[in-house]
């Protein structure tokens, strides 16, 4: 590209730089959504073409639904919406896990959130660990499901940080693809694709923006990326910001990853139906059957387990996926199974994981990343959320409240 001009630079086309560029838009404000990727949505990708083969290899539920803004944008764009209950939310499949079993692990999982809701605002912050019963029976199945919640085992993430988190119990699905729909949401703006941003200067009256084939000058400039990229510092910011660097590594990235199997036979199973696939242990994967009652498995790996499966690549994921489930199943049932798609989060260089949390004494982090900084410069993004932190509706609602920073800056310099 060559050198460009713009009001606003929007730094990530994930959604909270398509929800600040779509506010700004609206407001007739020139913007610029500048994109790593060769797609839009980020961390929120569908792959697959239709209903019946879209895979959300990112995001796939709309948390708080009830809430949550990107579900009225799903309807407006005419997409079907898929309300039946997640299965986090009905027992699993009683193979391996009986069902008095599991309503032991539930009362046990309401015990140890009943205690971490206990915790004051004015106590000191601690790991969400400390709240797991000593020596509790359930203990390695909670961190299991810490691990899927929060990208980390519990005793990494802040307690204060986890009791914020404001979720309505409302879960629904986007049968196409949640990551379609925010892909979709942007297609109308200013956007330049394969376009990392590697250097912003704002001694000058302008702001410049750098990238590896061109230059983009603004008056403000809101950046969206993930806060692992914002902490190692692989947007270069000067003159240097060492108070949001600081925030970023307080708010590391959790690793969630998903893959899929096609399924034979799939009748066999429940709708909606799921598996853990150990429950004496944090190391495990949970496996949801028939999604949308497509014939189909969708396993689902967090934390440790799933840095260490990047690590050994994509086949360690099936293997282990295989293993777990003969172990259930009988060996014959690795027969029925084959991978339609994975994405390790982690070791994609445009995100470095899922989704953000707090690291224990760094609930605070939130708010100092979100912070503009001279009114030019403005943060967005999951990780500036306080309350709906590690959602797509999160990083929308903090896009669009940077842009109405950007907005009202622009106001208060018109009316002096």
């Amino acid at each position: 590209m060559t050198n460009s001009d713009r009001e606003v630079a929007i730094i990530g086309g994930g959604a909270a730089g398509i929800a600040a560029g779509r506010r700004l838009a609206e407001a007739r404000i020139d913007c610029l959504i500048m994109e790593a990727r060769p797609r839009l949505g980020g961390r929120a990708w569908t792959t697959g073409d239709g209903a019946a083969l879209a895979l959300d290899l990112g995001c796939g539920w709309l948390h708080s639904a009830d809430r949550n803004p990107w579900h009225a944008i799903a309807v407006a764009q005419g997409r079907a919406i898929d309300k039946t209950p997640p299965p986090w939310r009905r027992p699993s499949t009683p193979i391996g896990f009986p069902l008095a079993e599991q309503a032991a692990f539930f009362d046990a999982l309401a015990s140890f959130y009943q205690r971490l809701d206990s915790l004051s605002e004015d106590a000191p912050d601690v790991a969400a660990a400390t709240f797991l019963a000593p020596h509790g029976r359930w203990n390695g199945l909670i961190s299991a499901v810490g691990s899927y919640v929060s990208g980390a085992e519990l005793e990494r993430v802040s307690a204060r940080d986890f009791q914020r988190y404001d979720d309505s119990g409302v879960n629904w699905r986007v049968v196409d693809g949640y990551g379609a729909v925010i892909a979709a949401h942007g297609e109308r703006l200013p956007v330049l694709l394969g376009s990392p941003a590697q250097r912003i200067d704002h001694r000058g009256h302008r702001l410049r923006v750098d990238m590896a084939d061109g230059t983009v000058t603004a008056e403000a400039v809101i950046i969206t990326l993930p806060s692992a990229l914002l902490a190692d510092e692989t947007l270069s910011i000067i003159p240097p910001l060492p108070e949001k660097i600081a925030a970023a590594a307080g708010l590391p990235l959790g690793l969630a990853d998903k893959l899929f199997f096609s399924l034979s036979d799939a009748a066999e199973f429940d709708k909606e139906s799921r598996l853990f696939g150990r429950t004496d242990r944090s190391g495990t994967g949970v496996y949801h059957f028939r999604p949308f009652g497509r014939p189909q498995v969708e396993a689902y790996f967090g934390g440790r387990l799933a840095a260490e499966l990047e690590a050994a690549g994509e086949a360690a994921f099936v293997d282990f996926a295989v293993a777990e489930l003969a172990g259930l199943l009988g060996s014959d049932f690795a027969r029925r199974v084959k991978p339609l798609g994975l994405h390790r989060w982690g070791s994609d260089p445009f995100a470095r994981g899922s989704y953000s949390y707090a690291l224990p004494g760094q609930a605070a982090c939130r708010g100092a990343l979100a912070a503009a900084v001279d009114n030019r410069l403005f943060f967005a993004g999951e990780a500036c959320s306080q309350h709906d932190y590690s959602t797509a509706h999160g990083a929308y609602l903090t896009g669009v409240v940077a842009a109405e920073q950007v907005i009202a800056v622009r106001r208060a310099k018109r009316s002096r």
